[in-house]
Order: structure tokens, then C-alpha cells, then sequence
């Protein structure tokens, strides 16, 4: 964050652009040039990322580095709103920059199109002062949180589902706590829904997106008291926060190299469960056999019955996965299966495969339709 007295100088347009931070007397000029000499890096362009993104450039951080693999496409604008129905189609990391752009042409905008991994993580990461975590998944979010340990890098964390989201500061200081204080474990993937399948408020990733950006500005401007050991948790049902007090294990912080962390959180599984190996089939491996021999098969859809009616597979019967679990449906499927062999499928394979251990409880056997209505529909187009 350091830079000569020149480079940190603020134009006459610049300080007409911020007076009412310059006006500030916790930020005023220092804290001004400070944000202008200051470089963050934001993993993610999606619901969080893309406050965050408008918020800082707009508050005049020098340097922004982005990072995200991923294109625009319509079910993003009901909550990214760095982007636009003209952005459809384009990479998220040049639809930001165009935005970023627009809102501050001073600001510097480097783009990474590309997904964020343990080779490419520590060089892209080094270059920048504090590092947003505006990812959606857990193997992105503990590799950035090993990259920043190693860096020696804070990381501003943000997450949300459904109607709830938190925002923490993890690595500030050589006491604070990082994300494996918070999440040691991952959780077992098949009981993660991905945001489509559990959907999200559209508002929600504004609110905990901005809270980040506040953070970053504060922790840049050294200023306030930042989310250090401390979680902030939002419900929007409720319209009420929390806050819950987090502590560091020194352990936590025994990280020198980055491994592979799709291996690391897919190796977790459910415990307690009936021990059983579940057989799956592919997409091309069950049209073969719906074309052979239809009438033997019975293909279980668990996804919802709102899910069913954006699409669905021709033949299929829908039992939703709560009916499943709550064992209403139990019987019903006893008696379809009894002469019919069973095929379950959701949306991505996560629920079928969970629908499938529930059943074995009861003896029922079925096969798992691997990658869901989604591998579906891809084979489809």
C-alpha cells in the first residue's frame, strides 16, 4: 500500500470525486491516498462480488484484480448486478471491468479469466494488499484461505444461502482466526445444495457484498474495528443480525504448501449412514436403456415440484426428496418398485444420491442418474 508522495497525491478532479470521504475526518486525505494507492483482489463476480466490485472502484481503491471463469447468463441479473442483459454471454471478468470502468476510469482493473487453483492461486494472489473471498463453493473458499496464510494476506469472507448470509475478517493480525477456525471440516457434498437448487434472495448478496467492501475500506484506511475474530450473521426473514464471537487455534494455522481441495472436501461423507454402494449410470447410459426397455423402469425425479415444472424428463414421476425423508412416500415407492427397476435423478445427482441411502434403509435398491436434469438437458442441446 505504499507508494511514492506523487503517486499518492489526489487531483484537484480526484479530491472533488471523494470530498465526502476527503470531509471524513477518520479518512480525509491520508485516508484517501491510502485507498488509491491500496490494490484488492475479489475471487468471484457473482452475487457478492459484484457490490463489493461497484462499491470499491466507486471509493477509489487504485488497483482490483478480478477473478472468475464464468459467463453471464439471464439467471444472474436477479442479484449480480454489476451486470447487465447486455452482458449476456460475456465473461463476468469483462462485463465487471466494463462496469468498473464506467463508475471510475482511474481505476486499474486486472482480470483473471480463469478458475482460481492451487498452481495459479499464490501468483495471483501475491500481488494484491487484502483479498476478497466473493466465492460460492468450499474448495475455492479454503484454498483462498490457505493462500492468504501463506501470503500472509487478510481475507475478507462472505457467504450467503436461502435468506442468510455472514461476512467475516480472517488473517488480519498474527492472533486472528481464519476460515478453518470457522469451518475445520467441510461438509459432506452431497448435503450442499448449490444456490439454484436452494435459490437465494436477490438483496441478500447486496447487503453482505457491501459489508465486505466496508470492511476492506476500514482495514485499508486502518480504520474502526474490522470483523476480526468476530462473525456477523444477517437474517432477512427476520431483518435481524447476530454476532458470534470466534477464537484461534494455533493449529489451524499449520499451513505452508496449497493441496488439491476438490480431493480435500469431496473425501468428507455422511456419517451414520446405512453403509451401501450406491450404482450410478450416466446420462448416454440410461437414453440406451430407456430406448431398450422403457417399461421396466421407473425414473424417480426428488427435485421440487417448481424445479419439475421448468423441466422435466418425459415418463418421469416426481416424489419430492422431503417426501422421501419425512417417509410419507416410502410405501408408495415400495409398491412402484416392487416390479420395475428404480433410476433416481435431481437436479446435479446430489439429492438422487441421497434419496437412494434413505431408501436402502427400507430395502429399496435404485441407481443414481450421475450429473442430474442438468447432464440431461447438456446432452439434450
Amino acid at each position: 500500500m505504499e507508494q511514492s508522495q506523487n503517486e499518492a497525491n489526489l487531483s484537484s478532479e480526484e479530491i472533488a470525486r471523494y470530498a465526502r470521504h476527503i470531509s471524513l475526518p477518520e479518512i480525509g486525505i491520508k485516508g484517501q491516498e491510502q485507498l488509491k494507492t491500496s490494490s484488492i483482489a475479489c475471487i468471484g463476480t457473482g452475487g457478492l462480488g459484484s457490490p463489493l466490485l461497484i462499491y470499491l472502484a466507486a471509493a477509489g481503491i487504485g488497483r482490483i484484480g478480478i477473478v472468475d471463469f464464468d459467463v453471464v447468463e439471464y439467471s444472474n441479473l436477479q442479484r449480480q448486478i454489476i451486470h447487465t442483459t447486455h452482458s449476456i454471454g460475456l465473461l463476468k471478468t469483462d462485463s465487471a471491468k466494463q462496469h468498473i470502468r464506467k463508475i471510475n476510469p482511474s481505476c486499474r482493473v486486472d482480470i483473471f479469466n480463469q478458475k482460481l487453483t492451487s498452481s495459479n492461486a499464490l501468483e495471483i494472489l501475491k500481488a494484491y494488499d487484502v483479498i476478497c473471498d466473493c466465492s460460492d463453493n468450499f474448495p475455492t473458499r479454503y484454498l483462498i484461505n490457505d493462500a492468504c496464510l501463506i501470503l500472509n494476506k487478510p481475507n475478507i469472507y462472505g457467504s450467503i444461502a436461502r435468506f442468510e448470509g455472514q461476512v467475516s475478517v480472517f488473517n488480519l493480525t498474527e492472533d486472528s482466526p481464519n476460515y478453518r477456525d470457522l469451518i475445520p471440516t467441510p461438509p459432506p457434498q452431497e448435503l450442499i445444495p448449490s444456490c439454484s437448487e436452494a435459490g437465494v434472495m436477490g438483496i441478500l448478496p447486496g447487503i453482505i457484498g457491501t459489508i465486505q467492501a466496508a470492511e476492506a475500506i476500514k482495514i485499508i484506511t486502518n480504520i474502526g474495528y474490522p470483523l476480526n475474530g468476530r462473525i456477523l450473521i444477517f437474517n432477512a426473514l427476520k431483518m435481524q443480525f447476530k454476532e458470534l464471537t470466534l477464537k484461534s487455534n494455533p493449529e489451524s494455522k499449520n499451513i505452508h504448501k496449497l493441496i488439491d481441495y476438490e480431493s480435500f472436501c469431496s473425501e468428507v461423507k455422511v456419517k451414520d449412514e446405512v453403509e451401501c454402494d450406491i450404482e450410478s449410470i450416466s446420462i448416454k447410459e440410461l437414453k440406451v436403456l430407456l430406448s431398450q426397455s422403457s417399461k421396466e423402469m421407473l425414473l424417480l425425479d426428488v427435485r421440487s415440484q417448481n424445479e419439475y415444472n421448468q423441466s422435466s424428463i418425459t415418463g418421469s414421476l416426481l416424489i419430492p426428496l422431503s417426501s422421501i425423508e419425512s417417509g410419507k412416500a416410502i410405501d408408495e415407492i415400495k409398491i412402484l418398485t416392487a416390479t420395475k427397476n428404480l433410476y433416481v435423478f435431481c437436479k446435479s445427482g446430489k439429492r438422487s444420491l441421497l434419496a437412494l441411502k434413505h431408501l436402502n434403509k427400507f430395502g429399496i435398491r435404485g441407481i443414481n442418474i450421475l450429473g442430474g436434469i442438468d447432464a440431461w438437458n447438456s446432452e439434450k442441446n
